[in-house]
């Protein structure tokens, strides 16, 4: 097998994987995965798609991602492994489809308007 590369995205965030046969190391922009997401649940949201495949230890992963904030790089790096998944084997499709993991989340921040306070909120209107 070829190292696999595949693309995510979320929000403003895009990940690069490099997916690749080995002992499970998970390297994203040239730090360890504990030490680029700190967060048990941002490290939980990462290795779901190897989880729900069976596939913890069985690959060496590289990850390059940039932009956003850390919940959406992390999402986005979920998405690039589950599509990766998906290229190791087929049948892991039918169990990464219904979890709703193979589907790029198209929100994304709305713009602010002039004349507004914000996208949606107004200057508060004041009668004297």
């Amino acid at each position: 097998m070829d190292v696999i590369h595949k693309i995510g995205r979320r929000k403003t965030a895009v990940a690069r994987a490099y997916v690749a046969p080995g002992k499970g190391n998970i390297t994203i922009n040239k730090k360890d995965l504990a030490n680029y997401f700190t967060t048990a649940t941002l490290q939980y949201k990462v290795k779901q798609p190897l989880v729900m495949t069976n596939n913890d230890g069985n690959f060496d992963i590289t990850v390059n991602v940039y932009g956003g904030g850390i919940t959406g790089q992390a999402e986005a790096v979920r998405l690039a492994l589950s599509r990766a998944m998906c290229e190791v084997d087929a049948e892991n499709r039918l169990t990464l489809k219904p979890e709703g993991l193979l589907t790029r989340d198209p929100r994304m921040v709305e713009r602010k308007k002039f004349g507004q306070k914000k996208a949606r909120k107004k200057f508060q209107f004041s009668k004297r």
